[in-house]
């Protein structure tokens, strides 16, 4: 305890939290760990390792300080050693009650192991298993020559994106390109496109502002992080991972062949320009929807008629007498549906609270590293104007308090970077939520199309039979009505026929949202599961530390001994 007590004793005055973190609290033993040792220095309020700043706070790229196993006595029930080395505060901790537990199991990564690359690797190469793994590194800033009028006015980040994969749909195992965040962006909207009832991982949004607001290098990084986020989902995802878009996107080199969507404006103009020959063309036919069309929502503009009637289709669902053609019949999707949107209003709240927890214990961390600094100012100032022993007695009861709290307040920064990293699972399905309402959009927008078409049909029908009943009152007939009877019965064929692929797309958005469902509910309780018990184990384990120290500081203070 000597040199513990000289080492403390001659800190000096720190005023800033970062300066605290550096404060050398025990002997000689704690100076040989550099800050790249203690968990806690790498994950000072928000920042990570490279210095960024996360905007959410249960963001999970918060540094993770791991908790091994070992077979130390718990300190609760064993006599506190003067000589016990003080190195279990700078390093990685362990508590007392909870040694057996290795913490990353609760977070579904038990067995996982970090290759060179950076990859979290769940099998070897050899391994039967089929594994998808990728990685995103290396960004780099290149010029677009081709749309920049002024040598250097047009610039973009270009990143290395590394995969390692065993599965069948991929040509080798190992393959490396460079993408950039335009890719990304042709990437999900193929996507969405291809995989419609399926509940495809959100992109990141393409935030211009953030780009110039930020430090250019932070938001690279973050950007980085981002991606390499969005793109391990898609490898999770057990039908996105060996489509062939995913395929093309991570290992074809050179320019991305995915074809790019129009843009809106262009669409419109497509559309505008279509209309006119849909309206007032030679034949009725040329109004008819084109069955190859049907597979993809209206809303792309393309085909303005198409939109305008199933606008029209929607005003009459939602407040007209009849009643459509066809509904949404399936009671047990419709429960589920119910279900999921009431879990996303809880989730919600849920999410909120978890913020106001993490918030709340990293003022607590503070506030103790704070209460602490004062403590060793006024112990500095106790000792040197000390003339009798008790004065002296009292500056080391004060030392062991500052002692005490600086670790509490270094605990308590790394118990919240375990909540960070265990509740950022909310989070996570917040986003999960955004992308099952995306699966039931395109359900309500096949829908929609099957019972414009069909009200399409019950028209056409109509007026062929108004028609028919007109021409049969003249004699030898109508020449102009039975040529135009003619031509709705082939506008009348086509729509019947769009209608027939509009009903088979419509079955088969059903038959992926099910299937997708399913698949929710699994990875739903497993998830929750194992963030709950990596939450839980963890309060208790880091409350058991704490409580640790400050018993120590109990025994180890005379004057509360003698009281006890």
């Amino acid at each position: 305890m000597g040199s513990e007590n000289q080492g403390f004793e001659e800190a000096q005055l720190y005023a800033s939290r970062e300066e605290m973190e550096s404060l050398v609290l025990d002997d000689d033993d704690n100076k040989k760990n550099s800050n790249d040792n203690n968990p806690l220095s790498r994950s000072n309020g928000g920042a990570n390792g490279d210095g960024s700043q996360h905007h959410h706070p249960l963001s999970s790229s918060l540094p993770f300080a791991e908790i091994p196993t070992t077979d130390d006595d718990d300190p609760l029930l064993s006599s506190p050693s003067p000589h016990k080395s003080p190195n279990a505060f700078n390093s990685f901790l362990e508590p007392p009650s909870y040694a057996d537990a290795v913490f990353r199991s609760f977070d579904g990564d038990h067995g996982k192991q970090i290759n060179g690359h950076g990859v979290v690797s769940t099998s070897s190469p050899s391994s039967s298993s089929d594994y998808l793994k990728i990685s995103v590194t290396d960004p780099q800033k290149d010029q677009d020559l081709k749309n920049s009028l002024v040598p250097g006015g047009n610039t973009f980040v270009t990143y290395l994106i590394t995969t390692w994969t065993n599965l069948p749909e991929f040509n080798g195992t190992e393959f490396s390109v460079r993408r950039r965040f335009k890719d990304v962006v042709t990437l999900s909207d193929r996507l969405s496109d291809s995989y419609r009832g399926f509940f495809i991982p959100l992109r990141p949004d393409k935030n211009v502002v953030e780009s110039q607001v930020m430090q250019k290098q932070e938001f690279v990084d973050q950007r980085r992080m981002a991606l390499e986020k969005y793109l391990r989902k898609l490898a999770a995802h057990p039908v996105i991972r060996r489509s062939e878009e995913l395929r093309v996107f991570l290992q074809v080199q050179g320019k991305l062949p995915l074809m790019k969507t129009t843009d809106v404006a262009s669409r419109m103009l497509d559309g505008a320009v279509k209309l006119p020959k849909q309206l007032f063309g030679e034949s009725v036919v040329s109004a008819a929807v084109d069955p190859n069309d049907v597979s993809q929502p209206a809303k792309g503009g393309r085909d303005l008629l198409r939109i305008f009637k199933e606008l029209r289709q929607s005003v009459t669902n939602d407040w007209g007498e009849t009643k459509p053609p066809v509904v949404e019949e399936d009671k047990e999707f419709l429960e589920k549906k119910k279900k999921l949107q009431d879990f996303e209003l809880e989730l919600t709240n849920l999410s909120q609270q978890a913020e106001s927890l993490v918030k709340a214990q990293q003022d607590i961390g503070e506030t103790l590293g704070q209460l602490g600094l004062a403590f060793v100012k006024l112990t500095k100032f106790e000792s040197e104007e000390a003339m009798f022993n008790s004065q002296r007695v009292r500056a080391a009861d004060m030392k062991n308090v500052a002692t005490s709290a600086v670790k509490a307040s270094r605990l308590y920064r790394e118990l919240n970077a375990q909540t960070v990293r265990h509740l950022d699972k909310l989070h996570e399905y917040l986003g999960v939520m955004l992308a099952v309402n995306n699966a039931y959009a395109d359900r309500s927008n096949a829908l929609l199309t099957v019972q414009t078409l069909l009200s399409e049909l019950s028209n056409l029908n109509s007026r062929i039979e108004k028609l028919e009943a007109a021409a049969s009152k003249i004699f030898g007939g109508d020449r102009s009505r039975v040529r135009k009877i003619e031509e709705l019965k082939e506008t009348m064929r086509v729509t019947d026929e769009a209608k027939n692929c509009a009903v088979r797309e419509y079955e088969r958005i059903k038959e992926n949202n099910k299937n997708e469902l399913d698949r929710l509910d699994k990875e739903r309780h497993d998830d929750f599961f194992g963030m709950l018990k990596g939450f839980v184990v963890n309060q208790a384990g880091y409350a058991e530390k704490m409580a640790s120290v400050w018993e120590t500081v109990a025994n180890e203070t005379s004057g509360y001994a003698k009281s006890c």
